[in-house]
């Protein structure tokens, strides 16, 4: 864009800088100065502390302490002295010290002419600002006495900040007036510019509000505001156009209609299930509630029964829903999925490691060959779901020699995960409705161990998600559940193991 609307308003920006340059020189003339003093001051201070500290640790005489005083003298431009009780020098920033001897005495013993004005005083401290009618120059300088009967002075010059808060202000007010002149002129034009066609603008919108759809921009500017009457024009043009669409939208809503009640049907159908599932433990719950407010079985043992079956019934339904809840979430898209890489191995095994108490308390043997690392693609929380999803229902359906079975196999670009358990085959006819929601294929048997037949349905949900496979596999003595998932290209996660040690 040639003569763009954000060049245009740099003019009002530069006016803005005017007021900020002469705000500038308002705290150079206000301020400059007592802060220039001010972080003099602390230094003086910060260096007599120093000096205190060095005292009572007795490192005053010491090379060390020696060289940090020289760095901090050069660094903040610092004259000082440090003489003992017999007036020998101890300490000295280099040049000077005969100077600043005399200096020292004349302040001590109050001999000095020169002009001072005290800054601050403290414990065998003072701080002036002193000026040297000599040499005409101004000087900080701190004096005073050390513990140990330690004197010392401190002197920094302020190296004419007057004249240079002076020369500052000049500068800045010759920038001030240059830049002032040049944002007035500046916003004048603009202001001409922009506002020419935003009016041009509002009148052919007050005629659209009117359906008066005739109305053309004929600007020639090529900045945001040209591009703006041009869609105007556009819009005008499509008028027409969008009238047709409008049917054709009228005809889609019509279809949307017909979409929603079909959905509408789909959540009757699962509010029935869901109500048909939580009937029973309602029932038995009321039931055996009721049986304990009317003291039906007065023994403890009986009243235990009670809370148990309650308890029972009540932690069914929990579990059903928070089944539900994650169902739901994952066939409505809201569940963002993760494709990360990691190990399926070491997730399995880790697992079935949680779980080995589980399968011990149903007489259960897990067995799975010991495998190197297989790394794949897909969200690793969502397969672990899936993992403990299949592991559970093997559980709950084996039977026979009591063996749970996990495998993992894998081909030049899939890793296989199947879990087995010994029992009786599935039926041939239900094979197809596994994956329904509330489908059960022993309705007697889900009872007793507490499913409620959503479990496969969250596999079918995560797996479709990743766009992977899944499926079960008949045997003569039990059944296989099994999900597939893709391969890291070898390399990768010998790459990423090998990062892992090493750190």
């Amino acid at each position: 864009m040639k003569y763009s609307i954000r060049r245009q308003f740099a003019g009002i920006f530069i006016g803005l800088m005017a007021a900020a340059i002469l705000f500038c020189w308002f705290l150079n003339s206000t301020f400059l100065q007592k802060y220039y003093i001010s972080n003099k001051k602390a230094v003086l201070l910060e260096l007599h502390g120093d000096l205190v500290e060095a005292v009572g640790d007795n490192r005053i005489n010491t090379e060390e302490f020696e060289l940090i005083l020289q760095q901090k003298c050069s660094k903040y431009n610092l004259a000082l002295l440090v003489l003992d009780a017999n007036s020998q020098v101890v300490e000295d920033s280099g040049g000077g010290a005969d100077f600043l001897k005399q200096q020292l005495l004349q302040h001590l013993f109050a001999l000095s002419s020169e002009q001072y004005e005290i800054m601050d005083h403290g414990d065998g401290y003072i701080i002036a600002q002193v000026k040297d009618t000599r040499a005409q120059m101004e000087y900080i300088e701190i004096w005073g006495v050390l513990p140990g009967g330690y004197f010392f002075i401190i002197r920094s010059a302020l190296e004419g900040i007057r004249d240079s808060v002076q020369i500052a202000n000049r500068f800045l007010a010759f920038v001030g007036i240059f830049a002032c002149v040049l944002s007035g002129i500046l916003i004048w034009y603009v202001s001409r510019r922009i506002t020419n066609p935003i009016l041009q603008l509002a009148d052919i919108s007050k005629r659209m509000s009117h359906l008066d759809f005739t109305a053309r921009y004929v600007g020639t500017s090529r900045n945001e505001i040209g591009l703006l009457g041009e869609n105007i024009n556009r819009l005008s043009d499509t008028l027409e156009q969008t009238i047709s669409e409008l049917k054709t939208a009228n005809n889609e809503l019509t279809r949307d209609i017909q979409k929603k009640e079909e959905i509408d049907q789909v959540r009757r159908e699962f509010l029935a299930n869901v109500s048909h599932e939580l009937k029973t433990p309602i029932a038995l719950i009321q039931g055996y509630a009721e049986g304990l407010l009317e003291d039906v079985n007065s023994d403890p043992e009986s009243r235990k029964f009670y809370c148990d079956v309650i308890v029972d019934e009540a932690g069914k339904m929990n579990n059903m829903v928070k089944k539900l809840l994650t169902l739901n979430q994952l066939e409505s898209g809201n569940d963002v999925v993760s494709m990360e890489r990691f190990d399926i191995a070491a997730l399995v095994n880790n697992y079935l490691q949680s779980a080995d108490l589980l399968a011990k308390q149903n007489g259960i043997s897990v067995r799975m060959e010991k495998t190197e690392p297989v790394y794949v693609w897909g969200d690793e929380f969502k397969v672990e779901e899936v993992v403990m999803n299949y592991f559970s229902n093997a559980v709950n359906h084996c039977d026979g020699d009591k063996v749970i079975e996990v495998r993992i196999t894998r081909d030049d670009s899939r890793a296989r995960v199947s879990v087995f358990n010994t029992g009786a085959p599935i039926p041939e006819e239900s094979l197809a409705h596994l994956w329904e929601k509330f489908y059960k294929v022993d309705k007697a048997r889900t009872r007793e161990y507490g499913g409620s037949g959503v479990g496969l349905s969250i596999v079918k949900a995560i797996m479709e998600s990743m766009n992977q496979k899944y499926g079960v596999i008949n045997y003569k003595n039990g059944v296989a559940f099994w999900f597939e998932l893709e391969l890291v290209k070898e390399g990768i996660g010998e790459e990423k193991e090998k990062t892992e040690k090493n750190s």
